[in-house]
């Protein structure tokens, strides 16, 4: 039996430890956090943001309290300053003061990521809010509550800039959407569904400033008054940035561990880094793209740390458990409007360099005859034209067809062909789909097409 400590307890760290404590009896676990929760569930903060859900009581899934009647020993608010790796000694120091030395035999670094804050001039502004924790959602939700603060400003139209667009026109307020891309979610969709988005959010009445890089923010008494581009101002009470996110592995930057470009740690299918022993998990890992071939990559996603987490857990504790990869899949639902992708875009696959084939598809939803709501589906398979493999999908409906995503996800885990695919026995009934639903026609079509 070993002594395993995990620093780090949100999502990656929260399944490791769960991993464990739940299948290994007789481990001795440590977690360590400097955060005062576990398990935030920040893929649901705009929802509150936007009063769609009454709180945030239900974005927690695990507790310091529900490790502890597990047997595990959590110190919370407690900074890890450095590791011993030699001696296997972890050293930290607790909100008041003391300090703490944890040995252990075998570590799990969940340390996860943190906000790009661009260093342009105002930043460091009143009312220029980051949003990542629990405490940045509620910053955000308590801000709301001051009627002075009617313009916001959101930078960066990924996933987490949309949503929280959407959220702040929920609540009545002028938005404004800035990106430097011509659109939004574009590492996500080609701009053939990126622009549905676009002109869904333009709809609603935000603003889309797309093309126009930050260039400063401009305050009175203090406060963020105005963000200045490019090629225009926009004046505003309230700037949320949403640029992205980065490994947070400073901590572990002269440790000798092989790394990505980014910083992000390197591991191998077991979760396990160039340091024996050493597991690194969810946002400050790598994880195996299998869309490029396998290739390590970052794809900072709840889902990814979670399977990554449950691997190391179990590997941790001698049982082997390989990673199967990732496809990167993800999805975005705003207003009515539902899109769902795995794996490569079509312009990510080229600039891969693939022998790219595009099939599009779309379809209404159920059999014509059905006298019911029957939206259209639209779909877009991306494949290569040697291999034939099947290398990413797209979907978008305001019908939740969100499940379909996930054929093409195991498609791509699996390395099948867009041949294989277009005969797929796809039950049928009325009520549901067509005879040749959208998933078969799309591959179908490419077949015919290719």
């Amino acid at each position: 039996m070993s002594r395993i400590v995990i620093v780090g307890a949100n999502h990656a760290g929260t399944a490791a430890a769960n991993a464990i404590l739940d299948n290994h009896p007789g481990n001795e676990v440590v977690i360590i956090d400097q955060n005062s929760n576990i398990s935030f569930l920040g893929c649901g903060m705009a929802l509150w943001v936007g009063q769609q859900i009454s709180g945030p009581e239900g974005l927690f899934y695990q507790t310091k309290e529900g490790f502890e009647a597990k047997g595990a020993t959590v110190l919370m608010e407690t900074r890890v300053e450095s590791i011993d790796y030699d001696a296997q000694v972890v050293h930290a120091v607790a909100a008041d003061g003391a300090r703490i030395d944890e040995p252990y035999d075998k570590l799990i670094l969940a340390t996860g990521s943190l906000p790009i804050i661009p260093p342009v001039e105002g930043i460091g502004l009143e009312n220029v809010q980051r949003v990542k924790l629990f405490q940045d959602a509620q910053i955000v939700v308590d801000k709301l509550q001051d009627p002075t603060i009617r313009r916001v400003t959101v930078v960066g139209a990924g996933y987490i800039g949309v949503e929280l667009a959407e959220a702040f026109r929920r609540n009545g307020l002028d938005v404004t959407l800035v990106d430097m891309a011509p659109t939004c979610i574009s590492s996500n969709f080609d701009k053939e569904f990126s622009d549905l988005m676009a002109a869904n959010l333009r709809d609603h009445g935000i603003e889309l400033a797309f093309s126009e890089k930050v260039l400063r923010l401009e305050g009175e008494g203090g406060e963020v008054a105005r963000v200045v581009t490019d090629k225009g101002t926009y004046e505003t009470d309230l700037v949320c940035m949403c640029i992205g996110f980065k490994p947070n592995t400073k901590l572990f930057a002269d440790a000798g561990f092989d790394t990505l470009r980014n910083g992000a740690l390197l591991v191998n299918h077991h979760q396990e880094t160039s340091r024996k022993g050493v597991y690194a998990i969810g946002d400050c890992s790598s994880c195996f793209y299998n869309a490029k071939d396998g290739e390590p990559a970052y794809i900072a996603l709840a889902t990814n740390a979670v399977r990554s987490g449950i691997v190391a857990g179990h590997n941790a504790c001698g049982t082997t458990i390989e990673s199967a990869g990732v496809q990167g899949s993800s999805g975005i639902c705003i207003y009515d409007l539902k899109m769902v992708a795995t794996g490569l875009t079509e312009a990510a696959a080229r600039r891969a360099g693939y022998d790219v084939r595009v099939s599009d598809f779309s379809q209404v939803q159920k059999a014509t005859f059905v006298e019911t709501e029957n939206p259209e589906v639209k779909i877009r398979v991306v494949f290569d034209g040697t291999t034939r493999r099947v290398l990413g999908a797209q979907m978008a409906s305001t019908y939740d067809m969100s499940a379909g995503i996930h054929m093409f996800s195991l498609a791509i885990q699996e390395g099948l062909t867009i041949d294989r695919l277009a005969l797929l026995d796809v039950f049928f009934l009325p009520h549901f789909n067509q005879p040749y639903n959208y998933y078969t026609m799309a591959t179908y079509s490419a077949v015919l097409g290719a």
